[in-house]
């Protein structure tokens, strides 16, 4: 038995058929905010935000007070501010949540091997092996939100269905410290309802095209011939969109995660205008990816770039090469060329953005031929130097006229940013989901991709 409060929350309270709901998916519940909480336990109650102040930080965790004045993650920390002007921002501390997401996971752990990370404060679980041990799929739901507070200090939310998609809905109806089961010969009846923004993979661009179509809800979609779905979406979205509003999904839990992209991105505290500096910006980028690719074991075969301008638009590119690469210059050379004709005239760039794409393990295919061999050569002896001497020790020319500019036009940062950007555009790539917190990388250079 479940029952719906005054808002969108949704929590299961009693008896309830979970049968055949062996996938869990658990969330935790304004993850960074709360770590910080149990150390400051005088802002409970108060409207807490986490990310940097200086530049163009953004916020990265917003608590539930604050996001009632409409604060989110990934929103920019000076429209935070103006919404909740009276909100308590605070630096963030990515050891401390990687300390305590560990721990999180091991009590997971301990309860099914099949567990499957989504982030530093996520996972999807399977516990159709954990029934013997543990109870039914509810019961043992309980059992980690209990231990995860009893063992933490923190709470999270959980969703038990019969699929992960359900499952992650069920989660965020849920929110905040909630869990609700959706019995599998209820799923349709809890999905259709639903308005379109919670099909995953609609984000605001495709909710506008199914809205202009006259779709919003689920079931709204689920009604809709295939062929008028497609002419708005797409094929592909449109088959996939089609089967998540039946309830369809027939992806299993996976134990181990194969990194599907690397990517690295800056937003500058002023916007560039410079084609010279833009280009410079775009070799550390490059640089970032590639070494990150190398120290995977990882090719790729696209090379992906994104732009934002001083208005908030926002351009991708792709190219794919013809050999797949981990080599900084390739990746900066495809990103160049994909730059094109979209600086210059004054056009004002706020972010910039590179991605390698469609990985694979180095060496798995013969190459007929290698164009790039002597920058690898060049590339891994800097990594060896690194290696011994730091990042840093051995660069290209540009990118140190690059810091020694940045030296002269130091500014003054806050709350521990060193560079001005949060903690969020340093360490972080975005997410928001509905509970605002937003995984941290700590390799990742940028926010939002």
């Amino acid at each position: 038995m479940s029952k719906q409060d005054g808002s969108s929350r949704q929590v299961t309270t009693g008896p309830v058929d979970d049968s055949a709901t062996p996938i869990l998916h658990v969330d935790m519940d304004a993850f960074f905010v709360s770590v910080e909480l149990l150390s400051r336990p005088e802002l409970r109650g108060k409207p807490v935000l986490v990310g940097g102040t200086a530049g163009r930080g953004v916020v990265a965790a917003a608590s539930y007070e604050a996001r009632r004045y409409g604060v989110n993650s990934a929103m920019p920390m000076s429209v935070a501010l103006q919404r909740c002007p009276n909100a308590i921002v605070l630096r963030g501390d990515y050891p401390s949540y990687s300390r305590y997401s560990k721990r999180v996971m091991e009590i997971f752990g301990q309860i099914t091997p099949l567990v499957e990370p989504l982030s530093i404060d996520e996972a999807f679980l399977d516990v159709s092996g954990a029934r013997r041990l543990h109870g039914t799929p509810a019961e043992i739901a309980w059992t980690i939100r209990e231990r995860v507070q009893a063992e933490t200090g923190l709470t999270c939310s959980i969703g038990v269905a019969a699929t992960k998609y359900v499952a992650k809905v069920a989660s965020g109806r849920a929110k905040p410290d909630g869990m609700l089961v959706v019995p599998a010969d209820e799923t349709v009846a809890f999905l259709h309802p639903l308005p379109v923004s919670a099909l995953w993979g609609v984000g605001r661009v495709t909710e506008e095209s199914l809205l202009r179509l006259g779709l919003r809800t689920v079931g709204d979609v689920a009604a809709t011939p295939p062929d008028a779905l497609e002419r708005a979406v797409g094929p592909s979205l449109a088959a996939r969109l089609t089967h998540l509003a039946r309830g369809e999904d027939p992806r299993t839990v996976h134990t181990s995660r194969v990194e599907k992209s690397i990517g690295h991105e800056q937003t500058f505290g002023h916007d560039l205008v410079d084609p010279v500096e833009i280009r410079r910006e775009l070799l550390q980028l490059s640089g970032n990816v590639a070494v990150r690719l190398r120290k995977a074991g990882l090719v790729a075969r696209t090379v992906s770039l994104k732009l934002r301008y001083g208005d908030f638009r926002t351009l991708t590119r792709s190219r794919t090469l013809g050999e797949p690469t981990d080599v900084a210059r390739r990746i900066y050379d495809e990103a160049t060329e994909a730059l094109g004709g979209l600086i210059g005239d004054g056009q004002r760039v706020r972010l910039i953005g590179v991605r390698a794409e469609n990985l694979r393990e180095s060496g798995s295919g013969a190459m007929l031929w290698d164009p790039d061999e002597e920058w690898r050569d060049a590339e891994r002896t800097i990594d060896q130097v690194s290696a011994k001497f730091g990042r840093g020790a051995l660069r290209p020319a540009s990118l140190v006229q690059r810091e020694r500019g940045r030296q002269r036009d130091v500014r003054p940062a806050s709350d521990g940013d060193r560079d001005g950007r949060s903690i969020a555009e340093r360490t972080g790539t975005s997410r928001d989901d509905g509970d605002g917190d937003t995984p941290f990388d700590p390799t990742a250079a940028g926010w939002g991709w």
